[in-house]
């Protein structure tokens, strides 16, 4: 798989997940894309068209799906992206965002779920 032409991302953000797949050391040609049949909310143009996308990294055995938007080129953005981000996760933990967020959102949660203390003393 060539990096994709992503029309209707912004190029900031195209350069950086370049960048980020280039520092994982990502190897885009053992990436199999599929486009399928999107399903769900979206009417017509989902039912109708192959927007959602599939990929497949065969040497960490990742498959990720990604119909978020009704646009195949968003899709396949966000899919490349949730890819860096699966690899990462399990290449470098310490570093990967996505991992201090969920732990950040875990915390949160936790502190919502105790008690309030008896302020009446």
């Amino acid at each position: 798989m060539n990096f994709p032409e992503l029309s209707d991302i912004t190029p900031a953000k195209t350069e950086a997940l370049k960048a980020r797949i280039a520092r994982l050391g990502l190897d885009l040609r053992l990436v199999e894309e599929q486009f399928i049949r999107g399903g769900g909310k979206g009417g017509q143009k989902i039912n109708k068209t192959s927007n959602a996308v599939l990929l497949k990294y065969p040497p960490m055995g990742l498959v990720i799906r990604c119909q978020r938007e009704r646009k195949r080129s968003v899709n396949r953005f966000l899919a490349l992206r949730e890819l860096a981000d699966r690899v990462e996760m399990a290449v470098s933990p310490g570093t990967s965002e996505r991992l201090k967020e969920i732990a950040r959102v875990r915390r949160r949660k936790a502190r919502s779920r105790r008690p309030a203390a008896d302020t009446d003393a």
